[in-house]
């Protein structure tokens, strides 16, 4: 029997000519050769041997070592080169010079898609913030007064962005013992240093920028498509109990920024026309520059699946946010701050109404009160040992899903 092409995907393959997702590669006979490719199917396809043997005017950004070249060419160059792959891909005239550049996923090494610039965390899903305030505050409001009139935010680091399949070493820090009964007097708390207790995972959803803003320039929901390159999955990791005693009166820290899972694939985001959506109803209604009543449908459908260790644990609906990104690209931008190629923005945590749609062990566990059961056991928080993956897809044009490139992590033992 002939083997099938690896140009001849199976009907509905969530890696079609409607996806093309973006990654970084090496191939065993050259590890220390970065280059581009487009996943298609179970294959990637070497994006700049194919631009060059097309004699393509994009050669040059498809043949660098990161995607950042061509992220910041802008959108109408994005275009062309997206309409360029689907040719080369599904064009029976390209078939005899594109077989060749295909590669078997399986037998290469992905690394980090982008040359990562900032990173910023929002807190956009109102299921999230509300159930992460009653579990913290259980006598005070839900929601901070600010919460519906902005996108709440952190900054991270994005020296600690890893690439999807990295180790995560469990951090060292500051944080509370188990409080004892309390006395009739009790006294101050004293933190004690050592590993985190509460390692958590975060399902979220990372927007790339591509096209750079300059400084004191704002940016109108509008801007959105002209700057946003594409889409990945991500995973802040958090440490709770480190983030519970740092967090007063600032925002996170160090219960943050040891490690932020990205996936190492971006998928553009063309490719998620089909699965736009209008966000949830408000009830408070937005400031001008964050007013999208008149605009597209900000949020996407995106369904989002975790699993620990195989076992999946929840299904949060990416469309039940509060907060879009075009609202959270805005508010990052309002007050002149610059956009830079590489610029990652998440979307925080995304929970939906239901029990089994929450997007963290802080929610799943309500604060380790209610353990989680799996087959090798049970959990309040993550083990040493544990891996975590999330995978989502998104419907696309004529009923095809969207596949989204997965993101993985495996949490080690802390450093001695």
């Amino acid at each position: 029997m002939a083997q099938r092409s690896p140009l001849d995907l199976p009907e509905g393959d969530p890696f079609g000519p409607d996806n093309l997702p973006y990654g970084v590669f090496t191939t065993s006979d050259a590890p220390h050769l970065r280059k581009i490719g487009v996943r298609y199917g179970s294959h990637v396809l070497d994006a700049g041997a194919a631009a060059a043997a097309a004699a393509s005017p994009h050669a040059e950004l498809l043949g660098a070592s990161s995607l950042n070249p061509l992220m910041a060419a802008g959108r109408p160059v994005w275009q062309a080169v997206r309409a360029e792959l689907r040719d080369w891909l599904t064009n029976p005239a390209h078939r005899h010079a594109i077989e060749p550049l295909m590669h078997p996923l399986a037998t290469l090494a992905l690394h980090l898609p982008i040359e990562v610039a900032d990173y910023v965390d929002f807190f956009a899903s109102e299921h999230h913030a509300s159930n992460a305030g009653k579990i913290f505050r259980p006598d005070g409001d839900a929601l901070t007064p600010n919460w519906k009139h902005m996108p709440v935010g952190y900054h991270g680091r994005a020296g600690t962005v890893l690439v999807s399949g990295s180790p995560v070493v469990r951090p060292h820090g500051q944080h509370l013992p188990p409080a004892p009964p309390a006395p009739a007097s009790p006294a101050p708390p004293r933190p004690v240093f050592g590993p985190s207790l509460r390692l958590d995972f975060e399902a979220e959803v990372a927007f790339v920028v591509g096209a750079p803003s300059p400084l004191n320039t704002p940016l109108p929901l509008a801007g959105f498509h002209d700057h946003v390159f594409g889409v990945c999955l991500l995973n802040d990791w958090s440490a709770r109990d480190i983030q519970a005693w740092e967090s007063r009166p600032l925002g996170p820290f160090l219960g943050k920024c040891f490690a932020t899972s990205l996936a190492a694939w971006v998928t553009p985001l063309d490719a998620l026309a089909a699965a736009r959506t209008a966000p949830p109803a408000r009830d408070v209604p937005p400031l001008p520059y964050l007013d999208d009543s008149a605009a597209e449908p900000g949020g996407f459908d995106l369904r989002i699946e975790v699993a620990i260790n195989g076992h999946t644990v929840s299904r949060p609906p990416f469309s039940a946010m509060y907060w879009t990104a075009a609202q959270q690209l805005a508010h990052l931008t309002v007050n002149g701050a610059s956009l830079r190629t590489g610029d990652v923005f998440a979307s925080g945590t995304v929970s939906g109404p239901r029990p089994d749609e929450l997007g963290c062990l802080l929610e799943l566990t309500w604060g380790g009160r209610d353990p989680l059961r799996l087959p090798d056991g049970t959990r309040t928080f993550l083990e040493d040992g544990d891996e975590v993956t999330l995978t989502a897809w998104a419907p696309g044009p004529d009923g095809v899903r969207i596949g989204m490139g997965e993101v993985t992590g495996h949490v080690v033992p802390a450093a001695s």
